[in-house]
């Protein structure tokens, strides 16, 4: 059940200062540019199963968003009290974030008694007299306004800094989300009256009407518990969908799923009939909660092919077949201390899906604390991308190993041909050819390969001879001109598909590996035998080793 992971979440801070980003950061910051359009002007739409602005002619805008809560007992965005919301939109822009899901609840806009109090009545509420001293240092323009009044302050300011914002109604009754019996799961629940909750989407719609900062309203966060059925999921999806549409056509509508949002597979059947043109978009989560942790770490390789068939029957379908939809992976997440080795391999397993699909995401989480959670005052967020004071990034390899992700790599209206991008997920960087040495490196320049079927060649385009090679167990990979022979036909294995592998001269699978001693250009590619596999190409039964340095996966691009 998702509350018994996410309430227990450790502390660690980090050490490296929001104002002293790395040139990487500056970098991504150029990279998260691309094919955006100005923020004044920026109204999205759906195309097949992309988002994208009409202001840039139909190109790609991609959704790469942070979440910020807003939904807990104060109705106020976290960290307000600790930093001004300047610094924090700064470090949400620095950090490659082009969007914020901010959270809210429905009450805060339904009732009187919520939504008629200041900032400050609030604090005082809870009897937080930290936060509340805190926020007379940092925001206290904002402690004699109400609470939506804040909220609003919150998103002109990171309009201010070009980041777009999805309003996500997480609860009804401001509290922690999420668990089957919390009162806020399902319509008919004791906090969620489904007449209350339209009224709820509506006020906000209109209120934002008009306002380029917001371009999505998410209808409802994870859905779930026993009352959940997918008839009243239609009825009143349907429903939320066309009040926000009718209140405010502007923005995209984001539709969720069952069971925590990580179910929609009864749309393979029935799909969701609702008059918004286009501005239909679906949203998914996928969290390692509730995965045997001895299967991460003794069956790597098949059990990230277990999950991630999961994930795409359940959610991932919906990008593909006949009539394609765009998907927002709306929550992922892990701790960001680094202490928890399943997570960090539930990572890379994800990240290889979301480069492959060239998914809009938004990483769960920016807070580093919180004013009040579940009874505790001040707690850290080790899942938060800053640290428990706000004023530093916790983890900034995170950030490195999201750097690809962050990129568009797909745009339906390029004319540039198709070619496929090398994509190491356990780093996040990508190979680089250039004869030898083959390298992996930061995802910028990165080499053009073509790799047209499984078993086939894989060609550096541009380059003679151009045909990766096998030159033994521990050797640098090579280039040869036989682009037919077993060393240099290339098949992926393993359950999870992120082996690359070829046979050399005697008849041993070998699959791509990472150079133990990095170079200046960066870490050499030789081939290996290969980890926790078979010489058949199968996974082996268990296995202690972590396979993921031989994690490699080829991304369709044509920018």
């Amino acid at each position: 059940m998702l509350v018994s992971v996410k309430s227990k979440r450790g502390i660690q801070q980090a050490t490296v200062m929001i104002t002293h980003q790395t040139i990487f950061l500056a970098f991504i910051f150029i990279l998260s540019s691309t094919f955006t359009s100005p923020i004044h002007s920026l109204t999205l739409s759906t195309s097949s199963r992309w988002i994208v602005s009409p202001a840039t002619g139909g190109h790609r805008y991609k959704l790469k968003c942070i979440n910020w809560v807003g939904h807990l007992h104060t109705m106020v965005p976290e960290g307000l009290h600790k930093q001004p919301l300047n610094t924090i939109a700064s470090a949400i822009s620095s950090m490659g974030f082009n969007c914020v899901r901010l959270t809210w609840p429905t009450y805060m806009f339904t009732r009187p008694d919520y939504s008629s109090l200041t900032v400050a009545q609030s604090l005082d509420q809870w009897r937080l007299c930290g936060a509340k001293a805190g926020m007379a240092r940092n925001n206290p323009n904002l402690l004699g306004l109400r609470v939506w009044e804040a909220q609003e302050a919150v998103v002109e300011g990171l309009g201010a800094m070009d980041i777009v914002v999805v309003l996500d109604n997480h609860v009804s009754l401001p509290k922690w989300c999420c668990s089957d019996y919390d009162g806020n799961g399902f319509f008919g629940d004791e906090y969620f009256d489904p007449d209350e909750w339209l009224q709820g989407l509506t006020t906000v719609a209109t209120r934002y009407a008009g306002n380029p900062t917001v371009v999505a309203m998410s209808m409802r966060n994870e859905l779930r518990g026993p009352r959940q059925i997918p008839r009243d999921w239609y009825k009143y999806m349907r429903q939320g969908a066309e009040a926000i549409h009718q209140a405010n056509p502007d923005v995209l509508v984001i539709v969720s799923g069952l069971s925590y949002d990580t179910n929609l597979d009864f749309l393979k059947y029935t799909p969701l009939d609702v008059n918004i043109g286009n501005k239909l978009v679906y949203e998914a989560h996928w969290y390692p909660f509730g995965n045997p942790t001895e299967k991460w770490l003794n069956q790597t390789n098949g059990f990230c092919g277990t999950v991630t068939q999961k994930f795409l029957a359940q959610s991932g379908f919906l990008g593909f077949g006949p009539n394609p939809v765009p998907l927002f992976l709306s929550e992922f997440g892990l701790d960001q201390t680094g202490r928890n080795e399943a997570q960090n391999r539930y990572l890379s397993c994800l990240l290889g899906l979301v480069a492959e699909r060239d998914l809009d995401w938004a990483f769960w989480t920016l807070q580093g604390s919180y004013m009040l959670r579940e009874g505790k005052v001040d707690p850290e967020e080790t899942y938060g991308a800053l640290t428990f004071d706000w004023g530093n990034v916790r983890n900034p390899s995170m950030l490195k190993r999201m750097q690809l992700i962050q990129q568009i790599t797909y745009d339906p209206k390029s004319n540039n041909p198709s070619y496929q991008v090398m994509y190491h997920p356990q780093t996040g960087q990508c190979v680089h050819g250039n004869q030898p040495p083959v390298y992996l490196t930061d995802c910028q320049n990165w080499s053009k390969w073509s790799y047209d079927r499984d078993g086939g060649p894989i060609r550096l385009l541009g380059s003679n001879p151009s045909c990766l090679s096998v030159a033994g167990d521990g050797f640098s990979v090579g280039f040869s001109d036989d682009c037919s022979g077993q060393q240099s036909t290339w098949t992926l294995v393993s359950g999870s598909k992120f082996h690359i592998a070829a046979k050399d001269e005697q008849g041993s699978l070998l699959c791509l590996d990472l150079d133990s001693s990095p170079s200046s250009s960066g870490i050499s590619i030789v081939t290996k035998k290969c980890l926790c596999l078979g010489n058949d190409g199968k996974d082996v039964p268990m296995c202690d080793e972590n396979p993921q340095r031989q994690w490699f996966t080829f991304i369709t691009s044509n920018t």
